[in-house]
């Protein structure tokens, strides 16, 4: 029984009976789900159960055909949301300097010139940049595309990040690099993040909780929680909680594919 004045916190994301279809075929229906406050979701499951469908549902880019998600208990599109997509050449804008790309959706929001100043600076700070800010996209490597992706999502301060793939057109050592600078700056801010990735490791490494979909119409087929401390290392990838929540995601994982 709660102490007298106790009130449970409600989740920060709430899905309810959300159904999709596409040319006739049901990809979604029905489909629930709860996300708390400040919580790493990986997405991972088969091929074609929607896991990109989902997050751009979610983040209201994708309409649904019935259902609804409520963020604070309010729709989606009364929130300040922030979206990475997978594709970084297409997500900058390449007539813009690469500090212009990132202070771009400042001027979406009813902010002093001095608090979108300092809100750059200290994303700036946060993720310690050392690359010329003024040079354009087509100066910088795909890394550093993908950085100014990241840091142009966050600069809103946003209630929710999307992360669509946004490693896998990146090299090892540019992952690495980018994953750990990401993770620490979350950490720092708390954000509700939604990952969908293809690669098992990452999903496990990244997340505070890997949501497990099924083949369609999908469904929850395992929530499994990974409470490693962060920040997160290479070292965590050999340690045996780890290795245990990877290897019952791959059980899930392979039950699905072969069903």
């Amino acid at each position: 029984m709660m102490a007298p004045g106790h009130c449970e916190a409600s989740p920060h994301v709430i899905v309810r009976n959300l159904s999709k279809s596409f040319h006739g075929i049901e990809l979604y229906r029905d489909f629930n789900l709860t996300i708390e406050r400040g919580q790493f979701v990986s997405v991972f499951g088969p091929n074609g159960c929607g896991k990109s469908t989902l997050i751009n549902m979610i983040a209201g880019i994708l309409p649904m055909d019935a259902g609804s998600v409520l963020l604070d208990g309010r729709p989606i599109r009364e929130s300040v949301i922030g979206y990475v997509f997978q594709n970084y050449r297409e997500a900058v804008f390449p007539w813009l300097r690469a500090i212009d790309n990132i202070r771009y959706p400042l001027k979406f929001l009813d902010l002093s010139r001095g608090e979108r100043d300092a809100r750059v600076e200290r994303l700036l700070a946060s993720f310690d940049v050392r690359i010329d800010l003024a040079r354009y996209p087509y100066e910088l490597s795909g890394g550093q595309q993908q950085l100014i992706s990241i840091m142009r999502a966050l600069v809103v301060e946003p209630s929710i990040l999307f992360l669509d793939e946004p490693f896998s057109a990146l090299d090892y050592e540019t992952t690495l690099f980018l994953r750990d600078r990401l993770q620490r700056v979350l950490g720092e801010r708390r954000v509700t993040t939604l990952l969908v990735s293809h690669d098992l490791d990452e999903a496990v490494s990244m997340a505070d909780e890997v949501l497990l979909l099924t083949k369609r119409p999908t469904r929850v087929a395992g929530r499994l929680p990974f409470r490693a401390p962060r920040p997160r290392t290479a070292a965590t990838t050999i340690a045996p909680e780890f290795i245990q929540v990877k290897s019952e995601s791959l059980r899930i994982f392979q039950e699905e594919v072969r069903r």
